[in-house]
């Protein structure tokens, strides 16, 4: 059984990837580099009982290209919660996403920082745990209204993970994840209307106690025809990642 579910895991990641669009060597862009994750989630109960299926969510990233060595992208994310059922949450919540690129001569070489960006989201998401005999189903379904000056690009997504526990050892798990985005409409900053870009993740995750754990593993980001130095290409950014999660 152990053997069969790493398979079928692996199978669904690669299923997961095929749905991309094919990638043409000649227009593809790629590099490497980090990002760095901490979350905190947690009941509002402890400060008043009344308030148990109250949750809050806050979130922070550092995102790093350039073989790790340029800082281009952070993330603040807060959201306020309501726990409909024990697997189930509902969100609301606001991202602000502060971003500079590198520019790139016409032999591909970094020469210095781009224009910097700063998005802003807001957002309703619904997520639901799901626990099977093999580990632990997550689906999560956000609707993102991503504003960069007047203009405002809707941006649904949708991710489903699934952490896998170890037979030798509990604490140590086998954990995969997709999450595709979808452009609604076109924007002058953000690209035309349909797909938007993949995220896959694969790596292994640690429990150290009910309250905290960490992730580490490789995330295969593709992007549909992002615009570099004014030029749209097709972009794929292989990336190391790490995740730390507290629960209170």
């Amino acid at each position: 059984m152990y053997n069969f579910t790493l398979k079928n895991t692996a199978l669904f990641m690669l299923i997961m990837l095929g749905l991309q669009p094919a990638l043409n060597a000649a227009e593809m862009a790629e590099d490497s580099g980090a990002w760095i994750q901490s979350v905190a989630e947690g009941s509002l109960g402890g400060i008043d009982p009344s308030l148990q299926k109250s949750r809050v969510w806050l979130e922070t990233q550092s995102r790093f290209d350039g073989d790790w060595s340029h800082w281009y992208q952070g993330m603040l994310r807060t959201a306020v919660g309501y726990s409909l059922t024990d697997r189930a949450t509902i969100w609301a919540g606001y991202t602000f996403l502060p971003t500079q690129n590198l520019t790139h001569n016409s032999a591909g070489e970094a020469t210095g920082n781009g224009v910097y960006r700063g998005q802003q989201d807001i957002w309703p998401a619904f997520r639901y745990n799901m626990p099977t005999d093999l580990g632990t189903l997550s689906f999560r379904s956000m609707w993102e209204s991503n504003f960069v000056g007047n203009e405002v690009r809707e941006r649904p997504r949708q991710m489903i993970k699934f952490m896998h526990p170890l037979a030798f050892e509990k604490r140590l798990s086998f954990i995969v994840w997709d999450e595709v985005f979808y452009r609604v409409n076109k924007t002058n900053w953000g690209g035309k209307a349909g797909f938007d870009q993949n995220r896959a993740f694969a790596g292994l995750g640690w429990t150290f106690n009910p309250n905290l754990r960490t992730e580490l593993g490789y995330m295969n980001q593709y992007l549909d025809m992002v615009k570099v130095n004014g030029t749209e290409n097709l972009t794929m950014h292989h990336l190391a990642m790490a995740s730390l999660f507290i629960s209170f």
